[in-house]
């Protein structure tokens, strides 16, 4: 018992002596004391904010968006004035498709630094995702005017413009973006498209062939050049073009198909079911290899074929003008007249010239 009250008596002096101790210490003293103890706390808080955005960043590099956007939440929330952490949050959550989120997140970056160019970049993505574009050209025009070498604000500024079908303004930017960062590849392939979409056949070539100089291993680019020469006519360029393709990558549906569309207009009708085929087997539902095996057993007289093929296309894609062109010339060939002007004017609605012809030829009263 005595050890027990020694030992309660012990620490009654102890905070009996603390006590008096702290009553000595002088108004500033205190103050001091006081700073000492909020700056601890303050860096510790610090120091978790900072290890929350470490982990976030390790998660966005392996693609983890969901659980980095997580993290630069944490850092945020322990340091509301950590401007890295909510751009970072911004990136993840458009990488993410969280758009709406992330105009929130940048929104409030914004508030914090309202001259920081990027944030208006990745705030013009958010909404270029979010499909207003009005207010995503906004965003990368202020980005450009406050840093008027970003080549990124100017290539997607211009994916803006031919989204919107204006060739002359796409070309204009994606040019700029050229001028700042002559080894953006896109932006040449960009350029190119925007060419071919106004007709300007020998200007496109000469981007897409840039691109690839500088990256031969781009399929995606051999197959643009592929299908600029098929518009020329060129079609022993295009079929190089498209082997090309299929040697750089040898899973690219796109440049089976097309390569098939050369091979059917050439006459070579086993090659093309070849590679109609081969497209299919590579992306099942990609419903225009579909509508050109249809189109190929029809020239054949295959017409019950023709039919089946035709029927497969508008299930995976009930859009597919052309499939519904092809149902309709394969029903009239089966005597089926009232479901083949009933396909043709479906393609009409859906657009097709094709379409809108048979049907005023053959079905208008």
């Amino acid at each position: 018992m005595k050890l027990k009250t020694s030992l309660a008596l012990f620490c009654l002096s102890i905070a009996t002596m603390s006590f008096s101790q702290l009553d000595e210490l002088t108004p500033e003293e205190q103050a001091y004391r006081d700073s000492i103890t909020a700056l601890n706390l303050e860096n510790e808080t610090i120091a978790q904010s900072q290890e929350a955005y470490n982990n976030g960043i390790k998660l966005f590099s392996e693609k983890n968006f969901p659980a980095s956007i997580e993290q630069f939440r944490k850092s945020i929330e322990l340091d509301p004035n950590f401007t890295a952490a909510y751009y970072n949050k911004g990136i993840a959550e458009n990488e993410a498709e969280k758009y709406d989120a992330a105009v929130k997140t940048l929104n409030k970056l914004i508030e914090l630094k309202p001259t920081y160019s990027k944030a208006f970049f990745q705030r013009g993505r958010s909404y270029q995702g979010l499909n207003d574009y009005l207010k995503s050209e906004q965003d990368y025009e202020k980005s450009i005017s406050l840093d008027a070498t970003n080549a990124k604000a100017y290539y997607n500024f211009a994916t803006l413009r031919f989204l919107q079908s204006d060739y002359d303004g796409a070309i204009n930017y994606f040019s700029k973006s050229i001028e700042i960062d002559p080894e953006m590849i896109n932006a040449y392939n960009d350029r190119g498209s925007s060419y071919r979409m106004k007709g300007e056949y020998t200007k496109a070539i000469a981007d897409y062939e840039t691109a690839v100089r500088k990256n031969p291993n781009l399929a995606f680019v051999l197959n643009n050049i592929g299908t600029t020469k098929s518009k020329m006519k060129d079609y022993t360029g295009a079929l190089a073009a498209f082997n090309r393709a299929i040697s750089v990558d040898a899973n690219f549906h796109l440049a089976y198909n097309n390569r098939g569309v050369v091979q059917q207009n050439q006459g070579r009708l086993d090659d093309a079911i070849k590679d109609f085929n081969k497209a299919l087997s590579v992306k099942s539902d990609y419903s225009p290899s579909a509508s050109n095996l249809s189109g190929v057993y029809f020239t054949r007289k295959e017409y019950k074929k023709s039919l089946e093929l035709a029927n497969k296309a508008i299930k995976m894609d009930k859009s597919n003008a052309a499939a519904y062109v092809n149902r309709g010339m394969a029903k009239e060939m089966l005597r089926d007249m009232e479901g083949a002007c009933e396909d043709w004017h479906k393609a009409k609605e859906l657009g097709s010239e094709t379409g809108k012809n048979y049907f005023a030829g053959n079905c208008a009263n």
